[in-house]
């Protein structure tokens, strides 16, 4: 399992060793020990999600109020994603910005990202499961989003599916009716960077044996 930082910190991408055979595939998509290794805390496992999707669906960007927030590790178990994270931390260095990765049944990579960052995903395929394991359980008083095709942050979502067909995003209602990230920031609604890293230093530290 390889796991390196993307260009948002508090981001990382996870590669898995593949094995695979005629009768199929076999990986370790998550290490409780390689990732308290590569971010220096343990995960703390509250909830776990997943959701399936239409070629074309646009889901987030969402977030939660930190405290506590809701640090994420998310997977696609059967078809493909676009998967994108982005600072939304008022005060970051890197605030607007995102990076994305492609998680799909082939690669099998994952993504994780610490609290107070926005995610958002787009499917590539009809029926794209993804998996999240989540640090806090859902809290409807302390979510939020922002809008995910807002032209400020110029994500460059897909235009086509894995099967070359063209695609246009699907939203909800409730995910249309976001704000963009201009309009969160002047409605209070997203994490301080502060904040949001004394609370990530918070938490308790990879215990070294001696």
């Amino acid at each position: 399992m390889e796991i390196r930082e993307l260009s948002v910190p508090g981001a990382f991408e996870v590669s898995p060793q593949v094995h695979g055979d005629h009768r199929g595939a076999f990986l370790e998509w998550f290490r409780a020990d390689r990732f308290a290794e590569a971010v220096g805390h343990p995960f703390t496992l509250a909830q776990a999600n997943s959701s399936t999707s239409a070629a074309g669906s646009l889901r987030g960007i969402h977030f939660a109020d930190v405290p506590p927030g809701q640090a994420k590790w998310v997977t696609c178990l059967y078809g493909a994603v676009v998967d994108v994270v982005v600072d939304i931390r008022v005060g970051s260095p890197t605030f607007g910005q995102w990076d994305s990765v492609t998680l799909d049944d082939a690669d099998r990579r994952a993504v994780y990202l610490s609290e107070g960052l926005g995610h958002a995903f787009m499917s590539l395929q009809d029926g794209s499961v993804v998996s999240y394991l989540c640090s806090t359980p859902y809290a409807p008083g302390r979510e939020h989003g922002v809008h995910p095709l807002d032209p400020a942050l110029g994500i460059a979502w897909p235009s086509q599916a894995r099967d070359g067909s063209p695609l246009e995003p699907l939203l909800s209602p409730k995910d249309a009716a976001a704000p963009t990230l201009a309009e969160a920031a002047e409605q209070g609604l997203l994490p301080s960077h502060d904040v949001a890293l004394a609370f990530v230093a918070s938490l308790p530290l990879l215990r070294e044996d001696h």
